[in-house]
């Protein structure tokens, strides 16, 4: 696939919305899994996410080409990024998505992917689709309703450039993948029928929307909407942040303890924007359910 000929789609619905249209915006999430929000971030917070991605995730130009980094708890470490909890109609946009006037901090990711890199497979970051005991941090944090992707492509999202795509109305409980595709056997993701169940990576996938955006728009999809990233074949860096919310009243019982750097980090946030970490847990990547029986 020539993914520089791919055009933004036509869906024969609106899916890209401004500031004023958020309750349009949610239905379509809410039917469709996914929108997009024009002009959420003004071109001067653009550049210093931009700046603040680059110097968290390779401040040296050390990754190289065909090389990729994701920091999963990228707040910890920009205080760039505490500038959208300052920032009232970006505030307003989430709480409308997360269906709560009281938010907190679930979660934080920002994304550096080099020239050449390769593909994201397909995946949805919903880990309730089983009630087995949880075996990874993702199992105690993505089971919630709220939208799973907030998220800031700061250099842009097209095909070309390793941008976002997603399968419209994936979202659904009663969803199941196209003709030709099964589940995996955790139902994150899907494969090819006759293939081995790893995850499917490729962009021939019915019902397949590429994502085309600004860096200042906001890409939001619903918590189970199934997406996947092209690779970026272009000669610059790719870059992504966001911060996912749960409504502040929904408590997440972690059982890792939180490191000194989000001990840090919640202790150098300012007063008034505390009430965004109430609950915070953090995130620890190498915890596992067996440590924690072990435990």
């Amino acid at each position: 696939m020539d993914d520089s000929r791919i055009q933004k789609p036509n869906l024969g619905y609106p899916y890209e919305f401004t500031l004023n249209e958020l309750d349009a915006a949610q239905q379509c999430i809410e039917a469709h899994g996914f929108a997009i929000i024009k002009k959420v971030l003004c071109d001067e917070l653009v550049k210093e996410l931009q700046e603040s991605v680059q110097q968290v995730l390779d401040p040296d130009n050390a990754l190289g080409a065909g090389n990729s980094f994701t920091h999963s708890a990228f707040i910890e470490d920009s205080p760039t990024m505490w500038k959208l909890l300052d920032h009232e109609p970006y505030l307003r946009a989430q709480r409308t998505f997360c269906l709560s006037e009281d938010l907190a901090i679930l979660r934080t990711a920002a994304i550096l992917r080099n020239p050449g890199s390769a593909p994201l497979a397909w995946h949805s970051d919903f880990c309730g689709f089983s009630n087995d005991p949880p075996k990874f941090s993702g199992d105690i944090l993505n089971r919630g309703p709220w939208p799973s992707g907030l998220w800031f492509y700061i250099t842009g999202s097209n095909p070309e450039h390793g941008g976002l795509a997603l399968i419209e109305d994936s979202h659904l409980e009663d969803w199941t993948p196209p003709e030709g595709f099964q589940f995996t056997p955790d139902r994150r993701s899907f494969h090819k029928k006759g293939t081995e169940p790893d995850r499917y990576v490729g962009f021939d996938v019915p019902g397949l929307v590429p994502i085309i955006t600004d860096p200042c728009d906001q890409i939001v999809f619903a918590s189970r909407t199934y997406h996947a990233a092209f690779p970026n074949r272009t000669d610059r860096v790719r870059l992504s942040c966001a911060i996912i919310y749960r409504p502040r009243a929904y408590r997440i019982e972690a059982p890792w303890p939180l490191s000194v750097k989000a001990q840090a980090f919640l202790k150098a946030l300012p007063l008034r924007l505390q009430p965004f970490v109430e609950g915070y847990v953090g995130i620890d990547n190498d915890w596992s359910g067996e440590q924690g029986k072990m435990g």
